[in-house]
């Protein structure tokens, strides 16, 4: 016997009811709302996203339609040498700039959070070269870090050090583009003064009332309470840095160079899938990166527990 629920017009079956409520005028005026965005999401998002599946196991090109090869595409990237130099250049970059954008990032917040006439001026200094396009960024960069007439090696010849060749050089090739993206981590520094902005001065006043002077302030108080921003930083900097593209792929002119040390993952992913036309490849490489990326944040939000302080915890 169906299930029977009251009304006020005696008693109706409980699906019926539930089917009513869904479709009622409220309910499909909201889903006409959303239908463009759902339309966009299932266009531009979901059905790329179920065909780069697809196509990552086949040999299709943007020219040929391809033949479905199961893994054959996974098994060529663990013997493509390209692929693991490229890895390898992506973790090299992301183990360093990482946590140095972090300790740069904090550090030139507090410098900035300080009580200082002028500080408006020195807080738009520092945040405008964010606003500078990657292309011209490094352009700038390749003229300032020319072995020959670059101002980096100028001003170093003046104090008597000899400069590297900087990005003519295998060794010094990756610091030259860590260095270059440091100088534009002005956004991670608003996000950082937006943080210390939220921290209540009580807990300022009781540190000092116990005598703690400012180093103890800063590593018992500042930095707990400021966790939560340096955990979502983390995060974003970690995603950034595996799909780092723009800058070596203009310095290099899409070669890598020297010798391979400025190929990353992206560049080697977008060089398969638009130059070679190898869009199967490209797309189990990219869904290689998804894992790695995944995999990461997953470990990083798995430990932030640790050391992760909310206020009111």
């Amino acid at each position: 016997m169906a299930q029977l629920t009251k009304s006020s017009t005696g008693t109706q079956p409980l699906a019926l009811t539930k089917k009513n409520t869904f479709f009622n005028k409220s309910n499909i005026t909201g889903w006409l709302f959303a239908a463009p965005w759902i339309i966009g999401l299932i266009i531009f998002y979901v059905f790329p996203l179920g065909s780069s599946i697809y196509f990552s196991f086949t040999t299709y090109s943007i020219l040929q339609p391809g033949e479905f090869v199961g893994l054959d595409n996974y098994k060529e990237l663990f013997h493509d040498k390209i692929f693991w130099i490229s890895i390898y250049n992506t973790v090299y970059f992301a183990v360093f700039f990482v946590p140095l954008s972090i300790i740069f990032g904090v550090s030139l917040a507090m410098l900035l959070n300080m009580k200082v006439k002028g500080m408006a001026l020195y807080r738009t200094i520092f945040f405008l070269p964010t606003l500078v396009p990657h292309v011209a960024l490094a352009v700038l960069w390749m003229w300032l870090l020319n072995p020959g007439f670059g101002l980096v090696n100028g001003m170093l010849d003046m104090i008597g050090i000899q400069g590297p060749a900087w990005l003519g050089s295998e060794t010094w090739s990756k610091p030259s583009l860590i260095l270059m993206s440091l100088w534009g981590i002005g956004q991670a520094v608003i996000i950082y003064l937006a943080g210390f902005g939220d921290i209540p001065e009580e807990f300022y006043e009781a540190a000092e009332v116990d005598g703690a002077n400012w180093f103890q302030k800063t590593f018992y108080v500042t930095l707990p309470l400021l966790t939560p921003v340096i955990f979502f930083n983390l995060v974003m900097g970690t995603i950034g840095a595996f799909q780092q593209f723009t800058l070596p792929y203009t310095m290099t002119n899409g070669q890598g160079t020297p010798a391979n040390s400025l190929t990353f993952y992206v560049m080697y992913l977008y060089d398969n899938g638009f130059k070679f036309f190898k869009m199967g490849y490209a797309s189990a490489m990219a869904w290689i990166l998804f894992v790695i990326i995944m995999a990461l944040t997953a470990v990083i939000f798995l430990t932030s527990k640790r050391w992760v302080h909310y206020q009111g915890k």
